[in-house]
């Protein structure tokens, strides 16, 4: 009886260990995200692209080839005039799914889909963003 009793008061440390450790990674991949976006509204290209995972270098393999790839295709994640973060998802262990809701430089509402994964050194890294016009944009 003890020792389930002692198992039953374990459960609950054990779930906020675990909320935590999630907290910490959700925190970690917005901070990139957010980085992300601070560099390229300060037209610093090397720094944005530093936060880019293997896999995306892989097919913009320069800062140049990036930053066009972003300018052309993703102007407001380019130049936002603001931005705020929606909904999030840990889809697996370093996993992260990131809404991120923008007003473009057009003023109109936008919302981008990041993905990140966490790297073999313990950082997060953008692994993909898809951006869609928004006409009505919630959390």
């Amino acid at each position: 009886m003890r020792r389930a009793l002692f198992a039953l008061t374990l459960v609950p440390i054990f779930l906020a260990s675990m909320a935590f450790a999630g907290d910490a990674e959700i925190k970690a991949a917005q901070t990139v995200i957010d980085s992300q976006l601070k560099a390229f509204i300060a037209d610093d290209g090397a720094t944005a692209y530093s936060f880019a995972a293997p896999n995306v270098k892989q097919i913009f393999p320069t800062v140049d080839t990036f930053m066009n790839m972003v300018t052309n295709g993703y102007a407001p994640v380019r130049k936002p005039q603001s931005y705020s973060f929606g909904r999030v998802e840990q889809t697996a262990p370093g996993s992260i799914v990131q809404q991120v809701l923008i007003v473009g430089p057009d003023g109109k509402d936008y919302e981008a889909v990041y993905t990140l994964q966490q790297q073999p050194d313990g950082s997060f890294k953008i692994t993909g963003c898809s951006l869609r016009a928004s006409t009505s944009v919630s959390t």
